[in-house]
């Protein structure tokens, strides 16, 4: 099954209208009346909804989903996960300009640990921590033997905070493969943001060998 609707409503009863971080409902305000063109509000998930692949980011970039609506479109960061997602077969293309370009995942979904624009790309941790609740039902949506891909230290720990496991017991590192409740699996990433590509700390082969366990966890 494949799907594309950059504004897929999911069953966690994801409100686009989700005001419960005063600082980044403060802050989108802003960025609405500065940018009234940008989408410029929480940003939903994108992809299958009965996807056995989930993607977990950290939150919208200013110029990226936040502009665009769709996690991870229209900013560096995007560039390389889209085309790795296309050359393991879960996108149908391998850009991803904007919401409306027609792209379709297959079995995968994109999601970020929070849905907002957090000020210099930094949410608090009680922000991460009310987010945690719409991941916790993202999740919840996830099949047996499904596998979770965690983009960065913050969303590796947001998504063991949902699965109601021991942050200590699981540490991060790049290419980790931790076997969660649910015959699950959580894989951990470098964060393919322009700083960790350009400084050569995650490179394309490092990210397609992360791609590469997770499809091999999944039977294929």
């Amino acid at each position: 099954m494949s799907w594309s609707r950059g504004q897929a409503i999911l069953r966690d009863g994801f409100r686009a209208d989700c005001t419960l971080c005063p600082r980044l409902a403060t802050f989108l305000a802003a960025v609405r009346e500065g940018q009234p063109a940008y989408h410029a509000a929480p940003v939903p998930p994108f992809g299958d909804p009965a996807a056995r692949l989930l993607v977990v980011g950290l939150a919208p970039g200013m110029h990226g989903a936040n502009r665009t609506g769709r996690p991870f479109t229209g900013d560096y960061a995007g560039e390389l996960l889209y085309s790795t997602l296309h050359a393991f077969g879960y996108g149908s293309r391998p850009v991803s300009e904007h919401a409306a370009d027609g792209l379709r995942l297959t079995d995968c979904r994109i999601t970020n640990a929070v849905k907002c624009l957090p000020p210099q790309n930094k949410p608090t941790t009680a922000e991460v921590n009310t987010c945690n609740t719409y991941l916790r039902a993202e999740l919840a949506q996830l099949p047996a033997g499904a596998v979770i891909i965690a983009l960065g230290l913050v969303a590796h720990r947001a998504v063991l905070r949902a699965e109601g496991e021991r942050l200590s017991a699981f540490p991060f590192g790049h290419g980790r493969e931790h076997g969660l409740q649910r015959e699950r699996w959580l894989i951990d990433s470098y964060h393919c943001s322009r700083y960790n590509t350009n400084t050569r700390r995650l490179t394309p082969d490092m990210f397609h060998a992360v791609f590469r366990a997770a499809t091999r966890r999944l039977g294929g």
